[in-house]
């Protein structure tokens, strides 16, 4: 990586040898790592400690976690907020969990509307609620810093699974509770 990442900048028209690029191929290489990490992660090795057998069959929701991944089609960052909501049946998760589960996908290259589904299809298949739902609101560098150049602009995605996408009600519920109105 720290090659690759050396020949990138000659490829710029910088000379990688300079005072202050000469550690910028390590330090990219271990910045790239942690940005990845999400790679080295198991979903399921993420929740399993943290599942607890109850009776609670009333929606749980953690909102505004903070999320940053990269595009996958132009290695830029995008960051934002994800709210996720399930309807236990018997099980639910250590709320940290939640948070973890998310950036564990997070950390990948990502296109945002497949996390948003890896997130919701993991809980719905290791919890077997009787629904999940996620929301993602995010910035996109790459629509920010190039293309178009729209500073304001931000995409939502949303994936419904079980009783949140086949209840009107369940899911007008979790999209009242979440209050997924754009964020500052």
């Amino acid at each position: 990586m720290q090659n690759i990442v050396k020949q990138w900048i000659a490829a710029l028209g910088e000379d990688p040898e300079r005072e202050g690029l000469r550690g910028t191929p390590r330090r990219a290489a271990d910045a790239w790592a942690y940005m990845t990490r999400g790679y080295k992660q198991d979903p399921a090795t993420v929740l399993n400690n943290a599942i607890f057998e109850v009776e609670a069959n009333h929606m749980v929701i953690v909102r505004d976690i903070e999320i940053y991944s990269l595009c996958e089609h132009h290695l830029l960052p995008f960051f934002g907020v994800c709210h996720i909501g399930y309807i236990p049946r018997g099980k639910v998760v250590g709320v940290s969990k939640l948070a973890r589960l998310a950036d564990l996908f997070a950390r990948r290259l990502q296109l945002q509307e497949r996390l948003t589904n890896q997130i919701a299809r993991t809980l719905m298949d290791t919890l077997q609620p009787e629904g999940v739902g996620v929301i993602i609101e995010a910035r996109h560098l790459c629509m920010m810093m190039r293309g178009v150049e729209k500073q304001n602009s931000r995409m939502v995605t949303s994936a419904m699974l079980g009783s949140f996408h086949d209840s009107v009600a369940t899911r007008n519920e979790f999209l009242h509770l979440s209050n997924h109105a754009p964020h500052d």
